[in-house]
């Protein structure tokens, strides 16, 4: 398929837009890189945040500076503190050398606090104070250091509903929420879906030393029928998994191996079907858990937002499961510490 002059593409190919909701995120990212104002990106998880945070650093005054990301909902609360904003010999136990933290790291440049609704109230409080004043200090530190680092947060939760809660606080989401840009999922710009395949497609080609196999009309009718709950992640994995089993020179829509929908696209409208000797809920639990970890391509806090509940939830019910998988790094290294994260893809 041609392109068309609409489409916007990155040289990497890393961000393609041709539905006008996608062409309106990239041209306001790109109008708003040119100023220091703290940008807040929304929406599902899959839906490209960490491409659009790119996007602005990159079109920006500070590209020759750093780009550095953090996942706030990977780490837990103090060693999330300690990356943030560093900390000094002697700060707590095992502190033997001093360490430069993210906002120290990223002066000069852009910062992505990437899951920003999941960090604790006391980073908050913490966190607003940089906003505000432009400066920190280290763990154990005594004297005030500046940050010069553009700040871009982004997050897949209902901010409202974090707010109401109380999850959020009111005077950070503000000074967040000064440039707010929503990414739109994938089922909502169906037009991207065949430029975003081909690409996919192209690039695993390449990787595995392959032809780029075209996509047939039935591969291209089954991408646009499908609902993409992971959105574009999901579609990448998908696109993936199809030109490794392509054996022939057409990729059709038996290599996608894409679970039809069932009825109407509204959960709602799911049901389970029991079988006559009934089921666990157990079992129910860990098949449903089982299968959003597969979805999110064992990315927790994506699988944990396909079913509802925080990372740290999904965690505990990995853990009292027994559920492993090689990537995370606690099931690679038996000796790591309980304070050891795993190991995540950022959106």
């Amino acid at each position: 398929m041609d392109g068309s002059s609409d489409d916007f593409v990155t040289p990497d190919g890393a961000l393609i837009a041709r539905s006008a909701a996608m062409r309106e995120v990239v041209a306001t990212a790109t109008r708003v890189a040119a100023i220091r104002s703290t940008v807040l990106l929304s929406g599902e998880t899959g839906t490209g945040k960490e491409v659009v945070a790119s996007l602005i650093h990159g079109h920006s005054p500070r590209a020759s500076g750093p780009f550095v990301k953090v996942n706030c909902a990977a780490l837990p609360e103090t060693l999330l503190e300690s990356e943030l904003f560093g900390h000094e010999v002697g700060a707590f136990t095992g502190a033997d050398r001093e360490r430069v933290g993210h906002f120290e790291a990223a002066s000069g440049g852009t910062l992505l606090l990437d899951e920003i609704a999941e960090i604790s109230p006391a980073t908050q409080a913490k966190l607003l104070r940089v906003l505000q004043e432009h400066e920190f200090y280290r763990l154990g530190g005594t004297r005030p250091i500046e940050t010069r680092a553009r700040i871009v947060a982004a997050t897949n939760r209902d901010l409202a509903a974090a707010l109401a809660s109380g999850a959020l606080r009111e005077d950070l989401f503000y000074r967040l929420n000064v440039i707010a840009i929503h990414l739109p999922p994938l089922r909502d710009r169906r037009e991207d879906i065949e430029l975003l395949a081909e690409h996919f497609a192209a690039r695993f080609a390449r990787e595995f030393g392959r032809e780029t196999p075209p996509l047939s009309g039935d591969a291209l009718a089954a991408l646009r029928a499908h609902p993409w709950p992971g959105n574009v992640r999901e579609l990448e994995n998908a696109l993936e998994r199809a030109v490794l089993l392509c054996e022939g020179e057409v990729l059709d829509a038996s290599h996608l191996s894409l679970e039809q929908a069932v009825g109407s696209q509204d959960p709602g409208s799911w049901r389970i079907e029991l079988p006559p000797g009934g089921l666990s809920l157990q079992t129910v639990e860990r098949a449903l858990v089982e299968a959003a970890l597969e979805r999110a391509d064992y990315v927790q806090k994506d699988a944990a937002a396909l079913i509802g509940v925080s990372k740290r939830k999904l965690n505990y019910m990995i853990e009292r499961m027994g559920i492993v998988h090689p990537r995370w790094r606690k099931n690679r290294d038996t000796r790591a510490p309980e304070s050891a994260t795993n190991v995540e893809r950022n959106d």
